[in-house]
C-alpha cells in the first residue's frame, strides 16, 4: 500500500542553492543579491553547514526544552578553521552564545592569578564600550564629511565661488555687504556658470547656459557614481538596510560591510546626492556606519571571533547611523530596537545609546550645517495645533498609507523587471538616463532644482518676519481687529498660489520618479524622498486649512479657536505631520518614527498629531500589505529572513514540511563507528549536502548527533597532517569510546571532538506555529525530525521559508488539517497481548484489523534501504 511506504525513502537535503548560486560581484551587484526560487525540487539541503556544538535541546511534543552546556568539555586541542562560516551561510546563534559563555568562565577563572590576567579581564570587559565609542566616532565624522561635500558638489551644478572655491553658495555670501534681504543668494562672490562661460547674468542665453550646465554636471556625478560602485564595490549601491536587517539575522554576507564597500559608499554616496535624483543619504549613512561598527570590531578578539557578539556590535552601529542621519540619538536606538535588530538584549541597548550620543556629538562638534544643530531642517514652533485639526493630520495618515502602498508594490514590480529583462542587464545606463530625466525635468521648477534636505527645510519652515520665499508671499491685511501674534494668518497672495501649483507639480514629479530610483546601483535612501513627498502634500493642506480658517473664521470649526488676527494654523507642522506619515506608509515604523521627527522639530508638544498621522499611515498601507518596503525588498533578493511581525495561523505539522519527500533520493547518514575516512571522503566529495545526521548503526537507526561538511573536510585534513598513522582504511569513531578493531587495522580517527551531540529536535507531531516560533526565537538553521529517536526527516530555514511563502499566497495546504491527518502509530503490543514482532529491531508490523483502523502507518525501513 501507498501508505506503508511512507518512510520509504532515506533521508534528504540539498544545499542552499539560491543562495550560494550567486557569488560573482556581478550577480551580487544585481539586486544586491540572489532570488530565491521557491519552485525548485532541489530545496532540501541544510542551509548553512554548522550546527550548535555542544548544547543539549531537545523538543517534544509539549515544547519543552531541556539545556545542558558542555561546549569544550570533548575538544582536548581545537582544530583550526572548525566553527567557521562560509559565505552565504547563516551563523549559528545558539553555538555562538555557547562560545561566549565559555570563554568568560575560562576569563573569570584565570583573572585572579596573575595582574596580567585581571589586566586582561578588564580589557575584556571594557572591550564592548570601546568599539562602540570607535564606531560612534567614526560614523560621526564620516557624516559630518558627507555632508559638507555634497552640500558643496550640488552647488557645484549652479555655479561656483570665485573667492574661496571650497564653499558652498551659502556660505560664499556671508561674508558679502552686498546682498539684499530679497536676493540674500546673490553676491559677486558667486557666479553662475552662465556668468563664468558668455559672461550673462540674465536673459536666456543665460538659463540655457545654466541648464545645460546642471544636465551636464548631474549626468558626470551620476556616472561617476555607478562605475565606481560597479567597478570596485557593488555591494555599495542600494539603501543597505535590507541586507543589514539579513546580516542581524544571522546571514553573512562577506565584503558587504568590508573597508571597500566603505570608501567606495562614502565617496559615491557624496555623488549620487549631489546628482540630484530623487534620493536621500540617510539610509546609506546607516550602512555606513555598520561597516565601520564591523572594521572596529576585528580590533577585539571578543568580536571578531564570535558572530554572534558582533552583531550586538553592528546593532548600535545602526543606531549611530540614524542618529548622525537625523540629528535624532534616542530615535536612533528605537530604529535599532523596532526596525533591524534581530537580537537586541539590554546591555546592547546600552551600547548603542551611548554609540548614538558620540556619534552626534562628533557631527555637532563638526557643525556641518553652520546652524549648530544636527540636520539642516531643524524647526521650532510656537503655535499650538487644537483639536480640529487632528481631521487633517488623519487624512495626511491616510495619504502616506495609501503612498507607502503604491510605491511598495510599484517599485517592487519595477525591480522585479528589471531582474528579469535586459534594462537590469546595463546597470550604468540605467542610472543615467534616470539621471537625465530628473535633471531635465528637475530644472524649470525651482522646488525640484533644490536639493531635497534644503526643500524639506523649506517646506518645514513657518512664515516669519525674515522668510523671503514665495511661500510666504502673503498679503498684509490692514483690517485686522485684533492683532493676538507678530504674524497673523493672512490673505494669501499672488506667490503662495504659484508655489501651490509648483509644489503639485513638484509632487508628482517625485513620486515617479523616486519608483524609479530606489534600487538602481548608486547609494540610494528612501527616507528624505519620502520626507519631501509627504512634506510636499503637508504644507498644501496647511495652506489650504489656514485660508480656510482666515475666509471663514466663523464657522463652528474655527469659531471658539482662531479669532480673526490670529495665528491659528501652522503650515510648515502639516508638512512635518505629512513627512511622518508618507515615511511611515512606506517603511511602517511606528514609536521611532515619532520620536526621529520630534526630535527634528524639537518640541514635545506635536507627538500627538505625530502619533495620530503614523497609527493611521501604518493602518491604510497594512489593509494593502504587511511588508515595508525593506522586507519586500529582503523578499525579493530572497534573503534568508524570518520576520518576526508575520503570523503563522495554518494548521500543518513537522511531518508535513519536512524532507524528505516521497520522490526525494535517501540522505546520506553516517554511523558511529563502522565508516573509514574513505568512506567519509567519498560521501562528502559525492555529495552537496552541508551537514549528515549520525545514527548509532544501520540497524538501530537512532540519532546519535549531527556532523558537518565543513568540519568533517577540515578535521580529516588536519588529521592526516599532524597524526601519524591516519589513512584512508583508519575507521572513523564518533564515539566515546572507539571500539575493539584488529591488532593489524590502522590507527583509528576520532572525530567525537566536532560532532553535535545534541542537535535540535522535534517530534512528526509538533505544530509548524511551534516550530516556526523556535526558528524565529533561537536563530536555527535546521531541525531534525525524529519518532521515538529515530530520525524522520530534517527542516531547515528554507523549508521554512518556503512553507510560509505557500501559505502567503494561498497554496493550497500541504496535508488536510489536522484532525484529518493525524497519525496514529501501531502499540507495542498486539491485540492478543503478546508483543508486536519487529524486524531488525526497528520495523513494526500491524495486522489487517489494525490496519483497517489506522488512517496511516508508518513503517520504518530495514537496514538495506540506507
Amino acid at each position: 500500500m501507498e501508505s506503508e511506504q511512507l518512510f520509504h525513502r532515506g533521508y534528504y537535503r540539498n544545499s542552499y542553492n539560491s543562495i550560494t548560486s550567486a557569488s560573482s560581484d556581478e550577480e551580487l551587484l544585481d539586486g544586491a543579491g540572489v532570488i530565491m526560487d521557491f519552485q525548485t525540487s532541489e530545496d532540501d539541503n541544510l542551509l548553512d553547514g554548522d550546527t550548535a556544538v555542544g548544547t543539549h535541546y531537545t523538543m517534544t511534543n509539549g515544547g519543552s526544552i531541556n539545556s545542558s552546556t558542555h561546549l569544550l568539555d570533548l575538544l582536548d586541542e581545537p582544530i583550526p578553521g572548525v566553527g567557521t562560516y562560509d559565505d552565504f551561510h547563516t551563523i549559528d546563534w545558539v553555538r555562538e552564545k555557547c562560545k561566549d559563555r565559555e570563554r568568560h568562565r575560562r576569563i573569570n577563572s584565570k583573572k585572579k592569578e596573575s595582574a596580567w590576567e585581571m589586566t586582561k579581564s578588564l580589557y575584556d570587559a571594557w572591550s564592548g564600550w570601546l568599539v562602540v565609542t570607535l564606531t560612534g566616532l567614526a560614523s560621526g565624522a564620516l557624516a559630518g564629511l558627507i555632508d559638507i561635500a555634497a552640500d558643496w558638489m550640488t552647488d557645484l551644478k549652479e555655479g561656483i565661488c570665485l573667492g574661496a572655491l571650497w564653499y558652498n553658495h551659502e556660505q560664499c555670501c556671508w561674508g558679502s555687504n552686498e546682498t539684499t534681504f530679497e536676493e540674500r543668494d546673490k553676491c559677486p562672490q558667486w557666479k553662475t556658470w552662465a556668468e563664468l562661460i558668455i559672461g550673462q547674468a540674465e536673459g536666456p542665453g543665460s538659463y540655457i547656459m545654466n541648464y545645460i550646465m546642471y544636465i551636464f554636471w548631474a549626468l558626470s556625478f551620476a556616472f561617476l557614481a555607478v562605475s565606481l560602485v560597479k567597478v570596485f564595490a557593488p555591494y555599495a549601491c542600494g539603501s543597505g538596510i535590507p541586507e543589514i536587517k539579513t546580516i542581524l539575522s544571522g546571514f553573512i554576507i562577506r565584503g558587504y560591510l568590508g573597508k571597500w564597500t566603505l570608501m567606495i559608499k562614502t565617496i559615491t554616496l557624496v555623488l549620487a546626492v549631489a546628482s540630484g535624483l530623487s534620493l536621500g543619504k540617510e539610509g546609506p549613512l546607516v550602512h555606513v556606519a555598520c561597516c565601520c561598527g564591523n572594521i572596529f570590531s576585528y580590533l577585539f578578539p571578543k568580536y571578531s571571533t564570535n558572530e554572534a557578539k558582533k552583531r550586538e556590535v553592528l546593532s548600535a552601529a545602526s543606531a549611530a547611523g540614524v542618529s548622525v542621519a537625523f540629528g535624532a540619538p534616542i530615535g536612533g536606538v528605537l530604529f535599532s530596537l523596532e526596525e533591524v535588530s534581530y537580537y537586541f538584549p539590554l546591555k546592547t541597548l546600552w551600547r548603542s545609546f551611548f554609540a548614538a550620543l558620540v556619534a552626534a556629538f562628533v557631527l555637532r562638534s563638526i557643525n556641518p550645517f553652520g546652524n549648530s544643530r544636527l540636520v539642516l531642517f531643524y524647526v521650532e514652533y510656537h503655535t499650538p495645533w487644537y483639536l480640529f485639526e487632528l481631521l487633517p493630520f488623519i487624512l495626511l495618515g491616510v495619504f502616506g498609507g495609501l503612498w507607502g502602498a503604491f510605491f511598495i508594490r510599484a517599485n517592487i514590480a519595477w525591480c522585479r523587471r528589471r531582474k528579469s529583462t535586459k534594462f537590469g542587464k546595463y546597470p550604468v545606463l540605467e542610472v543615467i538616463v534616470v539621471a537625465a530625466v530628473t535633471a531635465v525635468i528637475a530644472f524649470p521648477n525651482p522646488y525640484t532644482r533644490l536639493n531635497t534636505s534644503e526643500l524639506i527645510k523649506e517646506l518645514f519652515t513657518d512664515c516669519g518676519p525674515l522668510e523671503s520665499s514665495s511661500l510666504c508671499d502673503y498679503r498684509n491685511d490692514m483690517n485686522a481687529s485684533k492683532i493676538v501674534d507678530d504674524i497673523p494668518d493672512r490673505p494669501a497672495g499672488v506667490g503662495v498660489y504659484a508655489a501651490i501649483w509648483q509644489l503639485c507639480l513638484a509632487l508628482m514629479f517625485k513620486i515617479i520618479m523616486t519608483v524609479f530610483t530606489f534600487g538602481i546601483k548608486v547609494p540610494s535612501g528612501l527616507f528624505i524622498p519620502s520626507m519631501a513627498i509627504g512634506a510636499i502634500a503637508g504644507r498644501i493642506v496647511g495652506i489650504a486649512v489656514e485660508q480656510l480658517a482666515y475666509y471663514h473664521h466663523d464657522w463652528f470649526l474655527f469659531k471658539e479657536w482662531c479669532e480673526v488676527g490670529a495665528d491659528c494654523i501652522t503650515p510648515g507642522l502639516y508638512a512635518m505631520v505629512g513627512a511622518a506619515a508618507c515615511l511611515g506608509g512606506v517603511t511602517r515604523m511606528t514609536v521611532s518614527l515619532v520620536v526621529i521627527v520630534f526630535e527634528l522639530t524639537g518640541g514635545l508638544e506635536y507627538i500627538v498629531p505625530l502619533m495620530a498621522a503614523v497609527m493611521t499611515s501604518k493602518w491604510v498601507g497594512d489593509a494593502f500589505g504587511r511588508e515595508g518596503i525593506y522586507e519586500a525588498h529582503i523578499r525579493l533578493n530572497g534573503y534568508p529572513f524570518l520576520d518576526a511581525k508575520e503570523e503563522f495561523t495554518h494548521t500543518t505539522l513537522a511531518a508535513d514540511v519536512m524532507r524528505p519527500r516521497r520522490s526525494d533520493p535517501p540522505l546520506a547518514v553516517l554511523t558511529q563507528d563502522n565508516m573509514t575516512v574513505d568512506d567519509i571522503e567519498n560521501m562528502v566529495n559525492g555529495t552537496s549536502y552541508n551537514g549528515f545526521p549520525v545514527i548509532m548503526s544501520r540497524e538501530s537507526q537512532r540519532l546519535v548527533g549531527f556532523a558537518l561538511r565543513r568540519d568533517l573536510t577540515i578535521a580529516i585534513e588536519s588529521a592526516r597532517k599532524k597524526q601519524e598513522g591516519i589513512v584512508g582504511s583508519s575507521r572513523v569513531c564518533f564515539a566515546q569510546h572507539t571500539p575493539s578493531l584488529p591488532a593489524e587495522s590502522p590507527r583509528p580517527l576520532k572525530l567525537r571532538s566536532i560532532l553535535d551531540m545534541s542537535p535540535f529536535t522535534v517530534t512528526d507531531h509538533t505544530p509548524m506555529e511551534i516550530v516556526v516560533d523556535i526558528f524565529r526565537k533561537l536563530g536555527l538553521r535546521q531541525c531534525l525530525v525524529t519518532h521515538n529517536g529515530i530520525v524522520l526527516g530534517i527542516i531547515t530555514k528554507k523549508n521554512i521559508l518556503e512553507h510560509l511563502e505557500q501559505v502567503k499566497h494561498h497554496v493550497e495546504p500541504l496535508t488536510p488539517p489536522w484532525h484529518h491527518n493525524k497519525k496514529r502509530y501501531p502499540p507495542s503490543y498486539g491485540p492478543d497481548g503478546k508483543p508486536r514482532p519487529r524486524f531488525n529491531n526497528v520495523q513494526l508490523s500491524p495486522t489487517d484489523e489494525e490496519r483497517d483502523k489506522a488512517e496511516e502507518e508508518v513503517h520504518l525501513l530495514n537496514s538495506t534501504t540506507l
